[in-house]
């Protein structure tokens, strides 16, 4: 590969993965012939910045390259879509569930950086949250939200298996609130809900399976609502969801739209795992919005 890249790290990605995986990645790029800029901010607001410094300049990269997981790219995405410039993918977070919706090698930084160098570009839809906020993978909220927030607060377990955690200690919170959906065409769901996930790709979490049937490039929002269950029912389906099966179960209702807003009372909303503000918000999805390269 010839070109410029700007390989984008997060130190604090995957307890330190983000930084070694950057390191392994960047000495391929150039081994590769790539010319290799890094970026590493010493918080999300400067990592955003430097980014967006980087983009808006005469000497623009070839390609935008995260080293860390799909918070990280989350960041990056503020700065990028509409830019046209392709998005690379290192894994080296905790989910990483961007990289596993196309296949990125999870553990194989060098892997992932040949991916970067042979340069098959895909255009992918992204999700926006709030009118502002773009987002790759899932945006949870309810339970899911919570349970993410909590794993994020956690340094132990590492890996999913935090997740799972995270989960069994707010099941000892209330589950279901009702909630007010309101799809692009003119669908009108009010329910007790546990949680609502509005999907771009079909896993967060680290291949949890909640939107089995979202594909990233037809321009819709795939939307799962998980109805009022009892604390037992939620025990036995989570084994299942952690580990990237699909679930069936009578509770479970799924719809797809282009625009989708949620109402429900006191719940908190992430985006790509990380947090975005709590509900009413209105989601939409942005057609062909990012360049990705793929295997």
């Amino acid at each position: 590969m010839t070109g410029s890249v700007l390989l984008v790290t997060n130190p604090l990605s995957g307890h330190g993965r983000g930084s070694a995986a950057a390191a392994e990645a960047a000495a391929r790029l150039r081994q590769r012939g790539a010319e290799v800029t890094e970026v590493s901010g010493a918080t999300a607001a400067e990592s955003l910045r430097l980014v967006r410094d980087r983009l808006s300049g005469d000497q623009r990269p070839d390609a935008v390259v995260c080293a860390g997981g799909d918070g990280l790219v989350c960041l990056v995405l503020q700065a990028l879509a509409g830019t046209g410039v392709p998005l690379g993918l290192v894994p080296g977070g905790t989910g990483n569930d961007l990289a596993r919706e196309f296949g990125v090698p999870q553990h194989d930084p060098i892997a992932a950086a040949d991916i970067v160098c042979n340069r098959s570009v895909r255009d992918i839809d992204l999700g926006e949250v709030h009118g502002t906020l773009r987002f790759a993978t899932v945006a949870g909220t309810g339970f899911d939200a919570r349970v993410t927030l909590r794993a994020n607060r956690m340094r132990y377990p590492r890996g999913p298996l935090r997740y799972s955690v995270a989960a069994l200690a707010e099941l000892a919170r209330g589950l279901a609130v009702p909630y007010r959906i309101e799809l692009s065409d003119a669908t009108i769901v009010e329910t007790e809900a546990i949680m609502v996930a509005v999907g771009n790709t079909r896993t967060y979490g680290g291949g949890m399976m909640i939107c089995p049937d979202a594909v990233v490039d037809d321009g819709l929002l795939d939307l799962t609502v998980v109805g009022a269950m009892s604390r037992r029912e939620m025990l036995r389906m989570l084994p299942a969801l952690s580990s990237g099966k699909r679930i069936d179960h009578p509770a479970i209702s799924q719809y797809r739209a282009a625009e989708i807003t949620l109402t429900a009372p006191g719940a908190p909303v992430t985006a790509d795992g990380d947090p975005a503000g709590a509900l009413p918000a209105h989601f939409r999805a942005l057609p062909g919005a990012q360049p990705v390269i793929v295997p």
